[in-house]
């Protein structure tokens, strides 16, 4: 299966949710500590990884016009990411301070009361191109603080609700425990949204969280039973796993010398994503009864590419101009 390409103007993914500046632990001339400014968030990086990964892409979400801002707004652009439903707002940007452990693994605290990407509201998506319409055969993918904070959980929710059934809907909680104020409210959610979704990907620290000591197989397969054409779990070093209608599959993580961990789970999903893409599979009928082999070749490049980005600091998911993956 080929991929088809798309009008010179329309993007083959919609990434809708938030985006922030990462504060990530450095050091001063004299070896102080201090902290640099990174580009983050979970649909952020998602968004720049497919853009470095040659997929036509635009992220939905509000981006302050203050200096991280236009942070953000230069790290797209240079990633080949497009802004056209990129909405200005006035707010200041969320910030999310990074505490890396010793096997570089992340852990976050959050500064989002009252920022520029929580703020949408359905209202601001009628100032996109067409009225907030997405245009046909246009994936939509959305997840991990979209779905926490509000009235952007909400405007997201309307979205997806509006969207399913469409075009090809992917999602990845992304949990962040310590904003989930309503843990019942949020798995109550969270089961509608997978329903809608024809691609769910979570980590093992996901499914730890969502539904403790029961095994991950049995959670994917009811994830599929409820409607999902296609589920992937992620193990970190571990490599990852992943169940169709067809085929189940898991692949070992390359070594690689690690840095740290930040936006790798987000650069596995842009490499599905991308893989889907290049690969003519990026529709809802596309990841129905996928072959082991087939899953086998699209979790190993996603796996390749979020270990790559495992050995820069922050969320720099690779450029890959000429690692389209051979279609199938």
């Amino acid at each position: 299966m080929s991929a088809r390409p798309e009008p010179a103007d329309q993007p083959a993914v919609v990434v809708a949710g938030d985006a922030l500046v990462d504060l990530t632990p450095a050091r001063t001339a004299d070896g102080a500590a201090a902290f640099q400014p990174r580009p983050g968030g979970s649909c952020l990086n998602v968004a720049a990884g497919l853009g470095r990964l040659r997929v036509p892409t635009a992220l939905l979400a509000r981006l302050s016009d203050d200096r991280f801002g236009d942070l953000l707004r230069a790290h797209l652009a240079a990633s080949g990411t497009r802004l056209t439903h990129a909405l200005p707002a006035s707010e200041p940007t969320t910030i999310a301070a990074v505490q890396l452990r010793e096997d570089g693994s992340a852990a976050y605290s959050f500064h989002a009361n009252g920022t520029a990407d929580r703020g949408l509201r359905p209202e601001h998506l009628a100032a996109l191109p067409d009225g907030g319409a997405l245009p046909a055969g246009t994936a939509l993918h959305l997840g991990s603080l979209g779905l926490l904070l509000e009235p952007l959980a909400s405007t997201l929710d309307g979205l997806i609700r509006r969207e399913a059934g469409r075009r090809l809907v992917s999602l990845d909680p992304n949990v962040r425990p310590g904003l989930v104020t309503d843990r019942a409210a949020y798995l109550r959610r969270f089961a509608e949204w997978v329903a809608l979704a024809d691609v769910v990907k979570a980590s093992d620290e996901d499914m730890a969280w969502l539904h403790p000591h029961e095994p991950y197989e049995a959670v994917a397969e009811r994830w599929l039973a409820s409607g999902a054409g296609l589920v992937l779990i992620t193990f970190g070093s571990q490599g990852a796993w992943a169940i169709g209608r067809d085929a189940r599959v898991h692949v070992p993580a390359p070594a690689v010398r690690v840095v740290d961990t930040v936006g790798a789970g987000d650069a596995f999903t842009a490499g599905v994503l991308a893989h889907l893409h290049h690969t003519g599979r990026l529709s809802r009928d596309g990841v129905d009864h996928l072959a082991a082999g087939e899953l086998a070749r699209l979790l190993s490049y996603a796996v390749d590419i979020a270990a790559d980005t495992c050995t820069r600091a922050g969320a720099q998911p690779p450029y890959r101009y000429d690692g389209a993956p051979t279609p199938v």
